[in-house]
């Protein structure tokens, strides 16, 4: 008789948003009917049911010994990090003999950056569509905001990494809590950039308080703003690139294969306007005050890191 595979533990934020939490339970039961042959159970950290421990006792009562755990978060903050581990240690306590492997957050994800793509050009119709066009657009992604500096930095990685071959005029970053600048401050950035038609677009998974927050600054904002154009763009939502991204990072914890920023890697990873890098061979690279230091810090690099392509 085979192993079964370890069943899958989704973790979720929480929210005060009685839509939001649903948008999470109705996003894991999803997943629990794309893959019937594989117990999934889901829940939050905080703020709403189901709690995360109900979750793995609702999977321990399924027979289930072994699982992966996969936050449902963009970026690794202080619940990635901390909670959720502290969470699962509980966990294992309470349930003596079950054992699990805990999985990388989501972002930035080359298939969420296409999802947040399609997000702006719904906000611009059909007039966003021409060669050129996105020249004249800035956006301005607006993470959740956190007190953890790492995190903040994740949300300006993906920025950067959206504006990479896509040809818009900018994207800057804002946040709605806890971090500078704030949605008007990163509105009144972009103005003095020059942005002449502005996107505001929420780097969220799903419908929420802080989602809501985002636009009715935006709409506050513009208002105040006749002269520049403003437009809100939706959140990501329960698309079908981000239940695949669930998968991969559910496989990637079960193999034990938890690489470094690999999904942003040109080598890996066809980015806009950089295709031809998939696959080519790796050159050890030497600048001129390298010299006769080759077995030092590169060679510590490469090697500690093994970024293996």
């Amino acid at each position: 008789m085979t192993t079964p595979p370890p069943a899958l533990l989704i973790a979720g934020h929480g929210t005060r948003d009685d839509a939001g939490a649903e948008a999470f339970r109705d996003f894991v039961r999803e997943l629990g009917r794309r893959h019937p042959d594989l117990p999934v159970a889901g829940g939050f950290i905080e703020l709403s049911p189901p709690p995360l421990g109900d979750a793995v006792t609702e999977l321990v009562e399924r027979g289930v010994r072994r699982f992966a755990a996969v936050p449902l978060m963009l970026v690794s903050a202080g619940h990635a990090k901390g909670d959720i581990p502290a969470a699962l240690a509980r966990e294992k306590e309470r349930h003596p003999g079950i054992s699990y492997t805990y999985g990388r957050p989501l972002g930035p994800h080359p298939a969420l950056l296409s999802v947040l793509e399609r997000r702006l050009d719904e906000a611009l119709g059909t007039e966003g569509r021409r060669p050129g066009d996105r020249a004249d657009v800035t956006v301005l992604l607006v993470g959740r905001g956190s007190t953890d500096p790492d995190a903040n930095a994740e949300v300006h990685k993906a920025a950067r990494l959206l504006w990479e071959g896509r040809g818009y005029a900018g994207v800057e970053t804002a946040f709605v809590s806890l971090a500078a600048p704030d949605v008007p401050s990163g509105l009144d950035r972009c103005v003095r950039l020059g942005a002449r038609r502005i996107v505001v677009l929420p780097y969220f998974l799903f419908t929420g308080i802080l989602p809501d927050r985002v636009r009715l600054q935006t709409e506050g904002w513009a208002a105040a703003h006749p002269e520049v154009e403003v437009r809100s763009a939706d959140v990501i939502g329960p698309e079908p690139e981000l239940l695949d991204l669930v998968m991969e990072r559910y496989e990637e914890a079960v193999r034990g294969d938890l690489r470094m920023n690999c999904d942003s890697c040109v080598y890996r990873i066809a980015l806009p306007g950089f295709e031809d890098k998939v696959g080519a061979p790796q050159q050890p690279h030497y600048h001129p005050d390298d010299e006769g230091h080759h077995h030092g810090h590169h060679h510590h690099h490469h090697g500690t890191h093994s970024h293996a392509h």
